[in-house]
C-alpha cells in the first residue's frame, strides 16, 4: 500500500512538472514580451526613419526606429512593435489570413490605406489552438498596454504617419463593424487594430483606435 502511494505521488508530481513545461513552451511568447515591457523603458513619441529622411551610414539613436518595411509597416514605441504589413489580407477566409499572418500584420482587404480618408483596419490574431497562437499574434501580444493618448505609426509607401489612440475596448468576435468603422471614421482617417484577447486565445478582441494627426 505504501509502495502504491509513493508510485502515485511520483505519477502526480511528474505530471504537475509536465503540465508546467507544457505551460511555458505554449506561454513562452507572452511571458517574454510581458518580462520585456516592464524592464525596458517604454517611449512614445519617436521619429521614424525611412530612406527620405535618414541619413546614410548613421546608426539610429534611442528616440528613432528605422521601420520593417517601407513599402507599409507598423510601429508602436509603447511596446516596441515593428512589423511589416501585408495588404489586402481577407479577413474571412482563416486560410488566407492565417498564412499572411505568419509573415507580419495584416490589413484587411477593403479597407483604406494610410493617409486616405476612411478606416485603415489592421489586424494580428490566430483563431486556431492556442498553442499555435504564437505564430500569429506576437506582434500586438501587448496591444492591451495601449490607452488614450498614446502613439503609432504607420508607415506606408515611404510615408510617415502618426496616429493618437482615441479609445480601447474589449468586444465579442462576433462584432466585425470595426472594420469599416464609425460614421465618424469614414469621413476622417483612422486606424483600427485589432488583436485575440486574452492574448493566445481567441475568445474576445482587443481593439484600439486612432486618429492620425499632423505633426507641426
Amino acid at each position: 500500500m505504501v509502495k502504491l502511494s509513493k508510485i502515485l505521488i511520483k505519477m502526480g508530481l511528474f505530471l504537475i512538472a509536465i503540465s508546467v513545461v507544457m505551460y511555458l513552451v505554449f506561454f513562452y511568447p507572452i511571458i517574454i514580451q510581458e518580462v520585456k515591457y516592464f524592464v525596458l523603458p517604454h517611449k512614445d513619441k519617436i521619429q521614424v526613419l525611412t530612406s527620405e529622411n535618414a541619413q546614410k551610414d548613421k546608426t539610429p539613436g534611442p528616440s528613432q526606429m528605422i521601420p520593417a518595411d517601407e513599402e507599409f509597416s507598423i510601429i508602436i514605441p509603447k511596446i516596441g512593435a515593428n512589423s511589416k504589413v501585408i495588404s489586402n489580407v481577407n479577413p474571412y477566409d482563416p486560410n488566407v489570413y492565417q498564412k499572411a499572418l505568419t509573415k507580419g500584420v495584416a490589413h484587411a482587404e477593403g479597407t483604406v490605406f494610410p493617409g486616405q480618408v476612411g478606416n485603415t483596419f489592421l489586424f494580428s490574431h490566430s483563431s486556431t489552438d492556442f498553442y499555435q497562437a504564437d505564430r500569429y499574434n506576437a506582434v500586438f501580444y501587448l496591444l492591451n498596454k495601449l490607452s488614450t493618448g498614446d502613439t503609432f505609426y504607420l508607415v506606408y509607401q515611404k510615408n510617415v504617419y502618426r496616429y493618437i489612440v482615441e479609445r480601447t475596448n474589449i468586444v465579442n468576435s462576433s462584432e466585425i463593424e470595426y472594420l469599416d468603422g464609425s460614421a465618424e471614421q469614414i469621413n476622417s482617417s483612422t486606424a483600427t487594430l485589432m488583436t485575440c484577447w486574452p492574448a493566445g486565445t481567441s475568445l474576445k478582441r482587443f481593439v484600439v483606435v486612432g486618429r492620425l494627426v499632423a505633426d507641426k
